[in-house]
């Protein structure tokens, strides 16, 4: 565990250059899986949280943004979303946001760590929320890129919910145009794909803007967008990719009618007027975007750190 020496606080590992402290009130667990060390704490600002390889994934008072900014946009956007695959999103959080819409018949989930799986469910049922069982609901400890290159199945939407690209870590080659290669021919004709991608802070920039061209160097349409996490230390980045739709063109009166439509009544964050400020980017982040050429590939993945 990452503390300092009386333990009464969370030294959370934003990036090389900038830590955020946490005071503790509990360690509910520390250990180890096959893939990355794991933490539960409950800290005073952010209450529950759960930590991989130093860096906070969840909290209990701001995962719904995450959450709700990763999956909603795209399940919105699609028409009618049946079929869902989720890569990563080991705590449920994603899955149980995919699984609020009625017109989901399926939606399988590939996280490769079962042991942090297991662990959220027993430390923090509050992400799941059921999800996990769920009639429509299918997990399988596998690895998300491996299932997707075997499997002949198309879906509606595919939300990617990995941790960052961290050497030897169990994300980084989920990143690649490779992979993007893969999931655009896993999708549907009007399928979307939601991918979260790093960092929106003016220092923190390259993995967001990578992830951006690298996607658009395989999708027809791609549609960055940001909020701010607390427990990330920032603003959040995140892109939508498409052959055809683009979600940031939609208007927030489209928006609020289909969330009104699907009964979507008990959302915290995501609403018409979000969805416009979402993709409204400020210019520091647009001419990043526009000036980013570096494609991230197999051969030539990005690490945002060592372990």
């Amino acid at each position: 565990m990452d503390t300092d020496p009386d333990r009464q606080w969370l030294r959370d590992k934003i990036s090389e250059d900038f830590l955020q402290l946490h005071r503790l009130d509990e360690v509910l667990y520390e250990g180890r899986t096959r893939y990355q060390s794991v933490l539960v704490v409950r800290t005073r600002d952010l209450g529950l949280c759960l930590v991989l390889d130093g860096k906070i994934q969840s909290s209990e008072r701001d995962e719904h943004i995450y959450h709700e900014a990763l999956v909603q946009p795209a399940m919105i956007a699609h028409p009618r979303p049946e079929s869902v695959f989720i890569a990563g999103g080991g705590e449920g959080a994603a899955l149980r946001e995919v699984l609020r819409h009625k017109s989901v018949k399926k939606a399988v989930m590939a996280e490769i760590d079962d042991e942090v799986t297991a662990l959220s469910r027993k430390f923090l049922p509050f992400l799941s929320r059921g999800a996990f069982e769920d009639k429509r609901a299918s997990l399988q400890h596998v690895d998300a890129r491996g299932f997707l290159e075997k499997s002949g199945e198309k879906f509606d939407v595919i939300i990617i919910d990995l941790p960052d690209p961290i050497e030897k870590g169990p994300a980084y080659l989920l990143f690649t145009q490779e992979f993007y290669k893969i999931t655009l021919d896993r999708l549907t004709e009007d399928g979307m794909m939601a991918v979260q991608a790093g960092s929106a802070s003016p220092t923190e920039l390259l993995n967001f803007s990578a992830v951006n061209i690298t996607l658009k160097s395989v999708f027809p349409v791609v549609a960055p967008y940001t909020t701010y996490m607390q427990s990330f230390g920032g603003p959040w980045g995140f892109c939508l990719a498409s052959r055809a739709i683009d979600p940031s063109r939609v208007s927030p009166a489209a928006i609020g009618r289909s969330i009104k439509a699907r009964g979507l009544k008990a959302l915290r964050f995501y609403d018409s007027i979000t969805h416009r400020n979402m993709f409204s980017l400020p210019r520091y982040i647009r001419e990043a975007l526009a000036g980013q050429q570096r494609i991230i590939t197999d051969k030539k993945p990005l690490y945002l750190y060592g372990k």
